[in-house]
């Protein structure tokens, strides 16, 4: 009875939301997953050229990292009202938002792996008859795969909370769904989209980590080889006499 009646009673967790509400709680859990997959795509593929930019001509490198950590110092609303003249109310005004948040942590992330690609590497693949394109998709961005999908992983979690935002919109995925729940008191409905909010962030994190490892086994064998050098090395200490 107390169930039936929880959204008479404004109960914070309440299954009678969930049960009449579900789809409305599925699509803005879609819009929000579609508004953050197509805005950490479009920045990374933003992001790479810019941070080829900044590694082949040096000169450009600070005045892109300013340039990016401007926009990312940007308050959101402030990004939106400025975008607002071009794009209107509109989807793509999230999506442009969102995309220039991002660049700031990919840009960075994309040059530092690319910075980090050992130089023996260039010269061995260059030895073999590498050109620049085919030394980059084959050595270097495989090797800069691991900072590059660090910077992925930092960027969605960010945009799935930068998403809600969106709501002042009208496209803010599950934030459309927290900030009319606050409006009305709607206290079910705030808890609701606020966890699954959080629970996206996780599952995103999750996967994206899983990715990582799976596209970078190097990176585990590297770390298992230094635990175990580490382990030996203690253990010879320890059986050193005084």
């Amino acid at each position: 009875m107390a169930e039936q009646n929880c959204l008479v009673t404004n109960d914070w967790i309440c299954g009678e939301y969930l049960r009449t509400r579900s789809q409305e709680l599925i699509d803005a859990t879609l819009e929000h997953v579609g508004i953050t997959v197509v805005s950490v795509a479009i920045g990374v593929a933003v992001a790479l050229p810019l941070a080829l930019l900044a590694r082949r001509f040096r000169f450009l490198a600070g005045p892109i990292l300013g340039v990016t950590t401007v926009l990312y110092s940007v308050p959101s609303l402030a990004m939106f009202s400025l975008l607002l003249p071009f794009f209107g109310l509109s989807v793509s005004l999230v999506v442009t938002g969102l995309v220039l948040y991002s660049l700031t942590v990919l840009v960075r992330n994309i040059l530092a792996g690319l910075q980090a690609v050992p130089e023996e590497a260039r010269d061995a693949a260059k030895g073999m008859g590498y050109g620049p394109l085919r030394l980059l998709w084959e050595v270097e961005l495989p090797l800069a795969l691991p900072a590059l999908l660090a910077g992925v992983r930092i960027t969605t979690v960010s945009t799935v909370a930068l998403t809600t935002v969106g709501a002042i919109v009208d496209y803010g995925g599950l934030g459309t769904l927290i900030l009319d729940g606050l409006d009305t008191t709607f206290k079910a409905q705030v808890l609701t989209a606020s966890v699954l909010c959080v629970l996206l962030a996780v599952v995103a994190d999750l996967l994206l980590l899983g990715l990582q490892r799976w596209l970078t086994p190097w990176t585990r064998a590297r770390r298992t080889r230094t635990s175990r050098a580490s382990r030996k090395a203690a253990v010879t200490k320890v059986a050193e006499p005084a």
